[in-house]
């Protein structure tokens, strides 16, 4: 009989992930720490903000010329995008670099709270999908939009669990749940995350993976951080495959009272 550690797999696209920590590369102090925390949280998808990059001087290095390609799969970021157009552009960048026909979508006209614009998101992601992107778009916790992504053709969803950077946790925790509920896609919990106990509290839920960055890169030791993240979320996908105990409003004795004897 296959158990269930056997059978839990991470399928994204057709393709078949181990890990369900998936790392951001923007923030590190060094290409260094960023590479330290990649080896201590296990991950294979890496993410890439491109249009953050210096692509104009071919003689500058970058975070693409850093990491292990054969190690890691990269997933191009569309990240600093304002409008449907400019991530379009952005995605097409990505596939005639050779990088990936896998994209994480994000629309982002908002530069204080960096919410995700839902119907320029969904315009974009109709676009790629037709051009036979793999599409991975970052939006606000709502579950209408997540079921018209994936209704579209996107390869996920990812619900912020609270604004990008923030480190407040699963804010949106109810909408999240909803999502889970009702996707029948991969559903990636991304932006917020800042402990492992979040990471956990995501699989808890049955997320299927959580998208880490700032919490990690920031960290006073980022492989240290990686490597407890990763736990966390482990931790939790264990708890979810276990099936965790209903919550009760009245207490329940541990020990069974049949057979105790009793004072006449």
């Amino acid at each position: 009989m296959q158990t269930i550690a056997a059978a839990d797999s991470l399928v994204i696209a057709g393709v078949e992930l181990r890990s369900r920590l998936f790392l951001g590369t923007g923030k590190y102090p060094t290409d260094e720490s960023m590479l330290a925390a990649l080896e201590a949280s296990g991950c294979e998808l890496v993410t890439v903000a491109l249009r953050r990059l210096d692509l104009d001087d071919p003689k500058k290095k970058t975070i693409l010329d850093v990491i292990d390609w054969k190690r890691y799969r990269i997933l191009p970021n569309t990240a600093g995008c304002r409008t449907a157009d400019e991530a379009i552009r952005i995605a097409h960048l990505a596939r005639s670099m050779g990088l990936s026909d896998w994209v994480k979508l994000e629309v982002i006209p908002d530069p204080r709270y960096l919410f995700p614009d839902p119907e320029e998101t969904l315009k974009a992601a109709r676009v790629l999908v037709g051009e036979g992107f793999k599409v991975l778009p970052y939006i606000n916790a709502d579950p209408v939009l997540a079921k018209k992504l994936e209704e579209i053709g996107t390869v996920t969803v990812m619900p912020l669990g609270s604004p990008i950077g923030s480190g407040q946790g699963l804010q949106t925790l109810e909408q999240i749940r909803i999502i889970i509920e009702e996707a029948s896609v991969p559903v990636v919990v991304d932006a917020g995350i800042g402990a492992p106990s979040d990471a956990a509290l995501a699989m808890e839920l049955g997320a299927d993976a959580v998208l880490v960055n700032t919490a990690i890169a920031l960290a006073r030791d980022p492989a240290l951080m990686a490597a407890a993240i990763r736990e966390g979320a482990q931790a939790g996908r264990k708890a979810y495959n276990a099936g965790r105990i209903p919550k009760r409003g009245e207490a329940s004795a541990s020990s069974p009272a049949e057979g105790i004897s009793r004072p006449s």
